[in-house]
């Protein structure tokens, strides 16, 4: 999928939406990769930035106080236009970059870099960008290194929202479909603790599957898992 035609969009948000991150709260998990992206690329701005139909929505910001921009003119409604990293060296010699109010206004954005944040059925939610303000350049190497930065983004968001559905499909089990109730009156969970609570009680999403399900957790690392762990960041691999 090479761009992002007006049919689509309205697909693309409905699976933005689909995620239920829009407006919730700060999480370590985005906060540590912005972070560890900041210091791998030595820039002292990193982002993960949703982009909704009407602004561009900061899931995760380091060295940034704004929560969010208007998406229009905004350089990460640019980036999702592509499945490639999307590149400006100096935004001051950029016209896709001039109106955009990080290059104009008091912060004076000038050079950046994203990868979008792609979905497996090719949707392109935001990305995961990185901003220095002095003009400078980025290899193909850092190119793939961002867009790895951006898979990680994608792993968590995947992941919570695996959790949100097996947690709706285990509670069913375990209160019983037949009964009619609510799933949402059945179940809360802590996204800060990754805890479930159950009738009162606090419990691990571990301790839900055994105690309340019977189910049995394995500890080890399935063959996907652990050839990406065994490969790292190496490119060459």
């Amino acid at each position: 999928m090479s761009s992002v035609g007006v049919p689509r969009e309205a697909e693309r948000l409905e699976a933005l939406r689909g995620y239920e991150i829009l407006d919730t709260p700060p999480d370590g998990a985005f906060d540590r990769v912005t972070a560890l992206a900041a210091r791998h690329f030595h820039v002292p701005v990193a982002l993960v930035t949703l982009v909704d139909e009407d602004r561009i929505w900061f899931k995760s910001r380091y060295g940034l106080e704004a929560q969010q921009i208007p998406r229009s003119p905004g350089l990460c409604a640019s980036a999702i236009l592509s499945d490639e990293a999307y590149v400006v060296t100096n935004a001051l010699e950029d016209p896709r970059a001039l109106a955009n109010p990080l290059v104009a206004g008091e912060l004076g954005l000038r050079f950046y870099a994203a990868a979008p944040l792609l979905t497996h059925d090719g949707y392109r939610l935001g990305t995961m960008n990185i901003i220095d303000f002095k003009p400078r350049e980025l290899d193909d190497n850092g190119r793939w290194a961002l867009q790895q930065f951006a898979g990680l983004v994608m792993d968590q968001m995947e992941l919570r929202l695996s959790a949100r559905k097996a947690i709706a499909s285990l509670s069913q089990v375990y209160r019983g479909a037949e009964q009619g109730t609510d799933v949402r009156q059945l179940i809360t969970v802590s996204a800060w603790s990754r805890k479930i609570q159950v009738e009162g009680e606090w419990l691990s999403f571990e301790d839900f599957l055994v105690s309340k399900l019977g189910a049995a957790i394995t500890h080890g690392i399935d063959p996907e898992t652990a050839g990406v762990l065994n490969r790292g960041l190496d490119p060459q691999l």
